[in-house]
């Protein structure tokens, strides 16, 4: 059976913009690699260096520490964390918790809002939960000195809240903690 032309446009009209609307890109067009950066055959990547024997050497790491990093939340997130706030104030905990689940939704990778939500868990006297909030935001804050030194105080209270003063104590001798 032969599709008609009109009924090919339309279907082929529907698929671009359905592809448009899903936000598909096509990916950068190629580019070949800069002279002395040619790529090792076996996957070694390119600007690895070859041994007299042609096999690639591995790069050793620089010795510079990692670079720091600032957390921050963005807009969205900032107003859900506002509202938040204004509602534990309040007193509605259970709303603060959907709101800042809301928050987590649009930036999980922010250890900001875990921190946030190790408070507030705190807050509801669920220690337990509040020392899992901030472990993980204490794994995620990596790179950020502030963002650690938060988790970490976060930690140390959740600790504190299951009567583990000893190891809360020793979490804020820590140089980072400072």
């Amino acid at each position: 059976m032969v599709a008609e032309p009109r009924a090919l446009t339309r279907w082929l009209a529907a698929c671009l913009a359905a592809l448009a609307l899903a936000g598909c890109r096509l990916p950068p067009p190629y580019r070949p690699p800069a002279p002395g950066q040619e790529s090792v055959p076996g996957g070694a990547g390119p600007s690895a260096p070859l041994a007299a024997g042609g096999e690639a050497q591995p790069e050793l790491p620089p010795s510079a520490p990692p670079p720091t990093r600032e957390y921050r939340l963005g807009a969205a997130t900032q107003s859900l964390v506002t509202q938040a706030h204004a509602q534990v104030a309040r007193g509605e905990l259970p709303g603060a918790s959907t709101t800042l689940d809301r928050a987590l939704r649009i930036e999980p990778q922010n250890p900001l809002l875990w921190i946030e939500l190790a408070r507030l868990r705190l807050a509801e006297n669920d220690a337990h939960q509040a020392e899992s909030c901030a472990r993980k935001a204490l794994a995620m804050a990596s790179g950020d000195p502030g963002a650690r030194a938060r988790a970490g105080r976060a930690l140390a209270d959740a600790l504190k809240a299951q009567h583990r003063n000893q190891e809360a104590r020793e979490l804020e001798a820590e140089p980072w903690m400072r």
